[in-house]
């Protein structure tokens, strides 16, 4: 949720983390009437949803699917259901005492400058910022990394309301040409252009079919390499073309597909001698394959790294002692990732030689810039910076950083010296740094400066203990003067999935609910990355219940410590962290105050059916189709585990109509179920933006009303005093 502006990676691509019967006793009075300041909505009053007789049957277990009509989602009968939804939530939101008061506090708060890291090639760089009034960042070019420049793409004259956004862009190797995507209302489909950077003016190319690709230059710059989807269907593999400026689209030659493996979808860089394309195979979030293309002409593949045994991150290229040296962060054979190195001018053998161990902190990603290799590690969920020689691994020192926050970034090339890398944590808005690898200074580049005053609060990392002993640590922002006397309200966040990790970060968001006497905390839990490849796995599959385990362990702690008392915790995660909310709610609905899932996997069971994209999810989720996985998913998939009539927290279900990566059936699905369910008044709403995806691009005013109506929900599910 930071507010900060981003530049796309470059060369890499989208791969794409017992107490009850005890906190029932500790209820206080201001607990117990938490939720009197929420409207209620008596079971009868939902929108009448029709139950169909789909009934599946997996590995002997038959399973009702009474929603799966929902899935139709153009259907008329899908379309009238979504209608009736927002008919029930828009009022009801629209009516909270609060929302208009968080959408003006929101607005003020999201006015500061902010900026995206700069991106140098020929004499250009290539920088995104946002005025602090604009609803889309812009890009602009300059001949200095600290100079405003001009204005080169501004999404926000494409559309009125602003839901076209620039996604992605990535410079000629002089630095003469650009080519850039569009993503229309949030969605992962991309249009690909090219512009002249001295005039501002496209050229006549144009690429559809695109989505999760970053394009590589040929070295020549003549055209791109870039991956599609024929016909435009993600349900098909994804093939590796070459586009020559100047041709149709449909002139693009095949460069490269996978003709072996149903579901590996490949993407191609252009190392910096132009003498080969590194294949990237992905076959899912924890592994991928590499090939290694000729350039001669040849067209000669060859086989570089394919056991599919762990991830391997393509750093860069660099003149070897015998031939290109190609470099590589991997976890594959060490959980906590190292960096290998592959000589094309030495025998096989000698190929994933280790440059730099692994150690006792997590490498969560690295650069190559000039001739050093620069770290990002992870200790307890925070950030450190580490330089070593890109020809032996020889370390260099740390890097001194402000605080205990996040890195992110590190962007720099081979050839060139100077990178740069962004800083934030809770209380710091995104700061961008320059860094001189050759003797590892840094400077302040661009510091925003925010419309409020965050001294009051503090920021605490704890240590608690989950339900199998594993000790997991949590940030807790509030105000410094906070009492803990188990009155207080909790904003609880989470993820837990797909190695990601949940790092320090600013956002205005998050400061608009601690000025409303709130207290904010991130979870950081099993499935995320945070301690390594091992961490991630104790997440996955037949061990997902970890993570939603992890969770209401943190709530507990929490309750426990008297940050909060139980119905005075608030859940919110999106994603993947909807499906972890849409978990711990039916598993203990008792223990939380309300609830914010959004664009949640919900239906565990169909989920991979959605597209070729979702099938890539199987290594954290695993499949319906086999036994150990389904009887996993059947235990704590949402969608299935709300048939019992029960008192749930409220609960706003929150989707979009455009979102292609977690389709938003998931959430139709979901709140069909928990509201048939629901046995008390707490009110269940489902919210459906039509204007926006799974969340990229999403402009800022949405944003703002989204985060408006979410927090007036929570505030007064809690039963915050009035401000």
């Amino acid at each position: 949720m930071a507010d900060s502006v981003g530049s796309p990676a470059r060369g890499r691509h989208p791969r794409l983390s017992v107490l009850a019967g005890a906190l029932c006793a500790v209820l206080t009075a201001n607990a117990q009437a938490a939720h009197a300041a929420i409207p209620s909505v008596p079971p009868g009053d939902y929108p009448k949803v029709e139950r169909g007789s789909v009934v599946d049957e997996f590995h002997g277990t038959k399973v009702a699917d009474p929603y799966r009509w929902l899935e139709a989602l153009d259907s008329p009968q899908v379309q009238a259901f979504v209608k009736a939804q927002n008919a029930l939530a828009e009022p009801f939101l629209e009516a909270l005492p609060d929302r208009e008061r968080f959408r003006q506090r929101l607005t003020a708060l999201y006015q500061y400058e902010r900026f995206g890291l700069p991106m140098h090639e020929g004499g250009n760089y290539f920088y995104q910022r946002n005025d602090g009034k604009q609803d889309q960042a812009v890009l602009y070019v300059a001949d200095n990394p600290g100079a405003t420049g001009r204005v080169l793409i501004d999404p926000n004259t494409l559309r009125g309301d602003a839901t076209v956004a620039l996604a992605n862009y990535e410079p000629s190797p002089d630095g003469k040409l650009l080519a850039y995507s569009l993503s229309d209302a949030g969605s992962d489909w991309n249009t690909w252009h090219v512009r002249d950077v001295a005039t501002g003016q496209d050229r006549p190319d144009k690429l559809v079919d695109t989505k999760f690709t970053s394009v590589s230059w040929a070295r020549d710059g003549s055209g791109f390499y870039y991956s599609a989807y024929p016909k435009g269907d993600d349900q098909l593999q994804a093939v590796v073309r070459f586009h020559k400026l100047g041709d149709p689209q449909s002139a693009d030659r095949e460069v490269y597909a996978v003709k072996d493996h149903a579901t590996r979808v490949p993407y191609g860089t252009v190392t910096e001698d132009g003498r080969y394309l590194v294949l990237s195979i992905s076959d899912s979030t924890m592994s991928n394959g590499v090939l290694v293309m000729a350039l001669d002409g040849s067209g000669t593949v060859t086989p570089l790294f394919t056991r599919y045994d762990g991830v391997y991150d393509y750093l860069g290229s660099r003149k070897g002692a015998a031939g290109t040296e190609l470099l590589f962060r991997s976890n594959a054979g060490a959980p906590n990732g190292r960096i290998i190195a592959a000589d094309m001018g030495l025998p096989p053998a000698r190929w994933g030689e280790v440059r730099v161990p692994e150690s006792k902190q997590v490498l969560e990603s690295a650069s190559l810039v000039g001739d050093r290799l620069v770290g990002n590690y992870l200790q307890d969920a925070s950030s450190r910076l580490r330089q070593f020689e890109a020809a032996d691994g020889k370390p260099l020192g740390e890097i001194p950083l402000p605080g205990l926050g996040a890195v992110a970034g590190l962007s720099g090339q081979p050839g060139q010296r100077e990178a740069w890398f962004s800083y934030t944590d809770y209380s710091t808005p995104t700061r961008t740094y320059s860094l001189d690898t050759q003797t590892g200074a840094t400077a302040l580049l661009r510091e925003p400066k925010i419309p409020a005053d965050i001294s009051p609060y503090v920021t605490e990392q704890v240590f608690y203990t989950s339900r199998d002993g594993t000790r997991i640590p949590m940030f807790i922002v509030r105000h410094k003067d906070a009492q803990r006397d188990g009155t207080g309200a909790v904003m609880l966040y989470g993820y837990g999935g797909f190695d990601i990790s949940m790092t320090p970060s600013f956002s205005s968001a998050t400061i608009a609910w601690l000025e409303r006497g709130g207290t904010y905390a991130v979870a950081n839990l099993r499935g995320g990355g945070e301690y390594g490849a091992a961490w991630h796995e104790a997440g996955t599959r037949a061990k997902k219940q970890n993570v939603f385990d992890d969770f209401i362990g943190a709530a507990e702690y929490l309750v426990k410590e008297k940050y909060a008392a139980p119905k005075r915790i608030v859940v919110r995660g999106g994603s993947n962290g909807g499906l972890l909310v849409g978990a711990v709610i039916t598993q203990r609905p008792e223990l939380f105050g309300a609830a914010l899932p959004a664009v949640g996997v919900l239906d565990m069971l169909r989920y991979h059916l959605a597209s070729a994209n979702a099938r890539q999810w199987s290594d954290d989720y695993g499949l319906s189709e086999n036994a150990s996985d389904f009887k996993a998913q059947y235990a704590y998939s949402p969608v299935h585990n709300t048939g019992r009539q029960q008192c749930y927290p409220p609960t706003l279900i929150t989707t979009a109509a455009q979102d292609n990566r977690v389709v938003p059936w998931h959430s139709f699905k979901f709140a069909a179920a928990l509201q048939a369910a629901q046995e008390c008044d707490n009110p269940v709403l489902l919210r459906v933006e039509t204007r926006a995806g799974h969340g990229a691009g999403k402009p800022v005013w949405m944003q703002i009303e989204g985060l408006a109506e979410e927090w007036a929900f929570a505030a007064a599910a809690l039963g915050l005093p009035a401000p």
